[in-house]
């Protein structure tokens, strides 16, 4: 099957994080990604295999090379895009700006990856994930009451507000230079992106609806009906009813639907005293025991898997959505498409 993004050419500058994850996913649905490395630093590290560079086509190019930027305009001519992640002006001191590059294809989108955006008073400065979702106000709003900031991973920026930002930043560019034969850049900054994923947050917040004392809330763990507990053999389970009739099926179900703790499912005063009535509940049982009596159910439940146990969770083994590629589980394309399928994933170069 040849995938939902059959006849796109991407040329992928190298990079880390946020470059690679969206070159991924273009590729992944099928688009022709050719990845440009450095000389000799095609592999993955000291990772084996790097999942975020599978189903690429491979180049060895040094940029500052002339023999080498011809070779690039050469690609450009006849792709539809452009992806690279280095500081803004770096790409113009090697002769390959957007000028040079919407000469040699007018049609060309130019994705252009970095923390800051390639304008403001930071936008020359380094960074790393943490930074960028820190100024978007997102990484304030991420942790337990009375704690500081929590880093979530490297979701927020490098990939969510990153990665993906960028691959619909150029599908979108695309998109209108095929309607008008127009090429563009496409500045895409994880700082921008990290705020855009709150937008209901600060919606929220806007209408006077979110404590910005962080795990006051409901969404982040403020409410003991949204919240993570730990289980009898040490491990935790996930409990999220937000709508009142799911909720009520959770006290149903644990026995407690005449408890006065629960009695006001939103009452912000009862929430300290709902999360310690149920953390002694769940405390009474294996998760694999609240999983036969919960999952599957309205309550809104599932147990908290590891990485390595994800994998082979019944429901995720039933979709596909994890697959074994380059000698490990990783995760399969997404999303999923009824009538162009994603292409049998190629392994990276190592």
């Amino acid at each position: 099957m040849a995938g939902a993004l059959d006849g796109i050419t991407i040329v992928e500058l190298a990079g880390i994080g946020p470059g690679p994850f969206a070159g991924m996913m273009l590729a992944d649905h099928g688009a022709r990604v050719i990845r440009i490395d450095r000389p000799g630093t095609s592999g993955s590290g000291r990772m084996k295999s790097d999942a975020t560079r599978r189903n690429r086509e491979h180049l060895e190019l040094d940029l500052k090379s002339p023999q080498s930027r011809g070779k690039i305009l050469e690609l450009v001519a006849e792709a539809d895009g452009l992806i690279e992640g280095l500081r803004p002006g770096a790409l113009e001191r090697l002769g390959l700006g957007p000028d040079v590059l919407l000469q040699a294809n007018p049609g060309i989108v130019i994705g252009r990856m970095t923390g800051w955006g390639q304008d403001g008073p930071l936008a020359h400065a380094a960074g790393h994930d943490i930074n960028y979702v820190a100024l978007s106000g997102a990484l304030h709003a991420y942790g337990r009451e009375g704690q500081k900031p929590t880093a979530p991973l490297n979701a927020v920026g490098d990939y969510g507000g990153g990665g993906m930002m960028l691959a619909f930043g150029m599908l979108a560019g695309i998109l209108s230079a095929r309607t008008t034969g127009k090429g563009q850049v496409v500045d895409c900054a994880m700082v921008d992106g990290a705020a855009i994923l709150s937008t209901i947050i600060y919606s929220l917040l806007g209408n006077g609806l979110w404590n910005e004392e962080r795990g006051k809330n409901m969404l982040d763990t403020g409410a003991g009906y949204y919240e993570t507990y730990e289980t009898a053999d040490g491990k935790y389970i996930s409990i999220g009813p937000v709508e009142p009739v799911f909720y009520a099926e959770l006290l149903a179900r644990l026995g407690i639907s005449d408890d006065p703790v629960f009695k006001d499912q939103n009452d912000e005063d009862s929430w300290p005293a709902m999360k310690v009535r149920l953390t002694e509940i769940f405390l009474t049982k294996t998760r694999d025991v609240w999983c036969e009596m919960l999952e599957g159910t309205d309550v809104c439940f599932a147990p908290v898997l590891s990485l390595s146990e994800a994998p082979s969770h019944p429901h995720n083994v039933a979709r596909g959505t994890f697959i074994e590629s380059g000698g490990f589980s990783q995760p399969a394309p997404a999303p999923r498409f009824s009538a162009t399928p994603a292409p049998e994933v190629r392994a990276p170069k190592t």
